[in-house]
């Protein structure tokens, strides 16, 4: 077995998406790092949840995991690649955690930007930085997700990006570029002369491009190199170079609990979710459990209690339950009160998940910060492993089987800004075998 070890610093719990078979943590004490190091899978993710956080938590979080990695492998012959994992929209703390990475983890001779997510259509041409649209790239600097009220920002230009979210401090003309012909005619010697964290932004229009860079780091690394890679998640199948997933995707019905109905809990708030409820909810054997945000502060008890009791009720009759959240996204001019009001919605949403009943068959988190809070509070997991994918760029993870409440249950992390109005259903459809049922309306 190979001595390398990709460790994955992930700021929500949807960095999984294109890979199998590996541990999602949701603790970072130094024995349970220990025993990640030592597993069979060549990668691991540490969910830290830091896109949910502000920028001081962040830094701290961070921190404190990067010490607990050092700590673990001391002992360990391990060979560890880092990554960073955030968005493909560019949103996160950038540079925060890359710059605690190198103060913690490093001398890294350099670091990677590589935000091309292939699975949804984001890719990095002449280092401009696209989503694809209606079968058209756009720069993502034209999407709602560069209005984000927390992580916005104005350029898809990665270089100048880069220049803007370190204020100066790593000018554009600074920026190596690493473009389509440079890893299309390999980059390896390239790669062997970056020193002193050189910044660097790379192309990709296809998972083989990652393949190239890919193997071209992995070369560098063992002759010594080392680099962090901020990155979403494509970049970590290459890196990985896995297997086809044991379980194929229209085979995860099989691994429902009991046949069961299950729940499906979304806090996502971007447009596309919004239309993904939409068509989920045409679809037989699903029924609606709106959460009126405006009402978790001033109403908690009666809001929870009702949400539950209808929960409970459409479970009985053997259907399966949409909680989510009141569309309309509430924006606050200070920072602070828009991280305190997007906590608060998911701690709701993760004390509802407690408290399911304890003979679901699945379950669906829809939202980043969501699955993180249902991960990590709502079903209270210390790791679980990832099956594979169900649809492209949603893990299906298994609680381990020891879980007071729900052994073996499978859940699915679907990230908001993934799939087409279709998908949710898609997946509701494929874990109930009702994939040639047509949906209502």
């Amino acid at each position: 077995m190979s001595r390398l070890r990709i460790i994955v610093l992930d700021d929500d719990p949807t960095g999984s998406q294109t890979v199998h078979s590996c541990l999602l943590l949701t603790s970072w004490d130094i024995e349970t790092l220990r025993e990640a190091l030592t597993d069979d899978s060549p990668l691991f993710f540490i969910l830290t949840n830091t896109r949910s956080l502000d920028s001081q938590e962040a830094r701290g979080v961070t921190r404190e995991v990067c010490r607990n990695l050092k700590l673990a492998l001391k002992d360990s012959r391990a060979i560890p690649i880092f990554a960073s994992r955030s968005d493909s929209t560019l949103r996160g703390h950038y540079p925060i955690e890359t710059d605690v990475m190198e103060e913690e983890l490093g001398p890294f001779d350099a670091h990677f930007l590589i935000p091309a997510f292939i699975e949804a259509g984001r890719i990095t041409r002449d280092s401009i930085h696209y989503q694809k649209v209606n079968q058209k790239d756009v720069p993502v600097h034209e999407s709602e997700f560069a209005r984000d009220p927390l992580f916005g920002y104005k350029n898809s230009f990665l270089p100048a990006y880069v220049q803007e979210k370190t204020e100066g401090r790593v000018r554009s003309q600074q920026v190596e570029r690493f473009l389509l012909a440079d890893l299309r005619k390999g980059c390896f010697d390239r790669l062997m002369g970056l020193t002193g964290n050189t910044c660097c932004v790379v192309d990709a229009e296809n998972q083989q491009d990652l393949d190239r860079f890919a193997a071209d780091s992995l070369a560098a690394v063992e002759k010594g190199k080392r680099f962090l890679f901020r990155c979403a998640a494509s970049l970590l199948t290459s890196l990985a170079h896995l297997p086809p997933q044991p379980i194929p995707y229209d085979q995860m019905k099989y691994v429902v609990r009991d046949g069961k109905p299950g729940a499906i809990v979304a806090g996502s708030y971007v447009k596309k979710t919004t239309q993904q409820i939409g068509e989920l909810l045409k679809m037989p054997g699903v029924i609606p459990v709106e959460v009126p945000v405006e009402k978790i502060s001033s109403q908690r008890e009666e809001l929870y209690n009702g949400i539950l009791l209808s929960v409970e009720q459409v479970h009985r009759e053997g259907k399966t339950s949409v909680v989510y959240t009141s569309r309309m996204e509430k924006r606050f001019p200070d920072p602070q009160e828009q991280v305190s009001f997007g906590k608060g919605v998911s701690a709701f949403l993760a004390s509802v998940v407690q408290n399911l009943p304890d003979t679901l068959g699945f379950l669906i988190s829809k939202g980043g910060i969501t699955s993180n809070d249902v991960l990590n509070k709502g079903l209270q997991l210390r790791a679980s492993r990832v099956l594979g994918q169900i649809y492209p760029g949603c893990s299906v993870v298994c609680i381990p089987p020891d879980h007071p409440r729900f052994p073996k249950m499978p859940v699915v992390i679907f990230p908001g800004n993934v799939g087409d109005d279709r998908a949710l259903a898609l997946v509701y459809q494929r874990l109930t075998g009702l994939s040639n049922t047509p949906p209502r309306g």
